[in-house]
């Protein structure tokens, strides 16, 4: 097993609305959609942010785009008009969701 960024194999969407964080991850390739599917898990999620989501976290699948959507809420600080984070904040959020070290089979990479 090789230990990667979850950008490695992924890629993602993100935006926010009000307190609520949108992330959604694709596959680059439908071989990866089950190694997301079992390392990417709403409770891996939560130990990833730690107390930076306060919220619920919902984990929604799009197998029809070797995808899924996560939606975590109060994960912003209250929001871009409450918020001494900067602006930008969904965009933010994706870009350290990518950061998530998984697991990897070593016979998927080749």
């Amino acid at each position: 097993m090789a230990l990667l960024y979850l950008n490695d194999i992924a890629h993602g969407r993100s935006g926010d609305k009000g307190d609520t964080s949108n992330v959604c991850v694709f596959a680059r390739d439908p071989k990866f959609y089950e190694t997301i599917k079992n390392e990417v898990t709403v409770e891996k999620v939560r130990e990833h942010f730690g107390d930076m989501v306060k919220g619920d976290i919902t984990r929604y699948e799009v197998a029809s785009l070797n995808g899924f959507n996560f939606v975590m809420k109060h994960a912003l600080g209250g929001g871009a008009t409450h918020s001494l984070r900067l602006d930008s904040l969904g965009k933010s959020m994706g870009s350290a969701f990518m950061r998530m070290k998984i697991e990897v089979d070593d016979k998927l990479l080749k």
